[in-house]
């Protein structure tokens, strides 16, 4: 099996398979964080732009830089958010921008366990807050808490045992309360403290479950996309058998992420 795991090319198709449940975990983050108003922001791994639009929204910002290494995502946030208090970058974390001064809130949604040395990240992002100035994140629970993922994996394991090795709940050890506590404290931060935050996530019907699996972005669809069509048949199939539908038809789930945030000493 030669599935790309984390192939994250087409905005389009990122938006409809999490997109959409990122912009709504955005929202609760945001008011767990209650940042004053008119702060200057850098987000780092900007994706669709689903936090970016979120803090535009409710946060009253100054400026925010929003950067993200995929020049296919930050074509398709640029051009869903236009706004002049707005600047996107083509940046990783290993090559942040800076502002004199330094930054008043830096925030990375759903992105540092997807980045090869989170701790390095993390410091690279604290360098470049004022003092007193807020480092937050979010990512999801992968582990126990994403349902419509972890139904995905556990039915695709049944069939393909070697599919474990792509299951983000393994994969991603970063993403537990503990876990992402010490990596701010060893980072230097104050005042580091987690909390989960919990969406609905509901499908209309069961082919509204499955079709975003086939946009081969992320790595559940990049695992369907490398199946043959009678394995992803049988996938489908499974996967069918095991969600029940509500009275309506629809299928509902629900879909935990969790928050970290921290201070830098004053």
């Amino acid at each position: 099996m030669n599935a790309s795991i984390d192939n994250w090319a087409a905005g389009d198709a990122y938006e409809t398979f999490m997109g959409r449940w990122s912009r709504r975990v955005a929202d609760d983050f945001l008011d767990w964080l209650a940042p004053m108003p008119r702060a200057n922001w850098l987000e780092v791994g900007c994706g669709t732009g689903a936090l970016t639009k979120a803090v535009r929204q409710r946060a009253d910002p100054a400026s925010v830089v929003a950067c993200d290494p995929s020049p296919m995502f930050v074509s398709f946030a640029r051009n869903s958010i236009e706004d002049g208090c707005v600047t996107f970058l083509i940046a990783g974390a290993d090559d942040l921008p800076r502002r004199h001064g330094g930054f008043d809130v830096i925030v990375s949604g759903l992105v540092l366990n997807f980045l090869p040395q989170p701790p390095d990240a993390v410091r690279s992002m604290r360098d470049r807050i004022r003092r007193g100035g807020l480092l937050a994140a979010y990512v999801w629970d992968y582990a126990e808490g994403m349902q419509f993922l972890r139904i995905f994996w556990d039915e695709a394991v049944a069939l393909d045992p070697s599919a474990a090795q792509f299951d983000e709940g393994p994969r991603f050890p970063l993403c537990r309360p503990d876990a992402l506590i010490q990596l701010f404290q060893q980072a230097g931060l104050d005042s580091v403290e987690a909390r989960s935050l919990e969406i609905a996530t509901t499908f209309p019907s069961f082919d509204a479950y499955w079709s975003p699996f086939l946009g081969g972005t992320g790595p559940a669809p990049s695992y369907v996309d490398s199946l043959d069509r009678d394995a992803q048949r049988q996938l489908r199939l499974r996967l069918r058998q095991r969600l029940a539908p509500s009275a309506d038809g629809s299928i509902r789930l629900t879909a935990r992420a969790l928050g970290i945030r921290g201070l830098v000493g004053a």
